[in-house]
């Protein structure tokens, strides 16, 4: 089983503006072997209680990956999605597959 090449976007701090809020910098880094599954609408349910959000997608990350994924932008199938909620890792030995760690997306505008 291989996943698909996902594109996320990472943020870099550059400054502030005149009411200090932060300024970022994204840049597009392709992410390899990434699972794509639709969000059951068990899952959905339980992720509308908790976050308020409509859950679309989950995303299976592969072991050894270091990017962080918390509140981030992603880009697949054409379009682009936000990542919420906290990222829910596994422990390396203990989980079989190529894939320790899963995040939801929303559709984002």
């Amino acid at each position: 089983m291989r996943g698909i090449t996902v594109t996320l976007w990472e943020k870099e701090l550059v400054g502030q503006d005149d009411f200090n809020k932060p300024i970022y910098k994204e840049t597009a880094v392709p992410v390899e072997n990434i699972l794509v599954s639709p969000t059951s609408a068990e899952e959905n349910v339980d992720v509308m209680n908790l976050y308020g959000r409509m859950a679309v997608y989950t995303l299976a990350i592969p072991k050894g990956d270091d990017h962080e994924w918390e509140n981030r932008k992603v880009t697949f199938f054409g379009k682009d999605w936000k990542v919420f909620g906290i990222p829910q890792k596994g422990i390396d030995a203990l989980v079989p597959t190529a894939w320790n760690m899963k995040v939801t997306v929303e559709r984002y505008e």
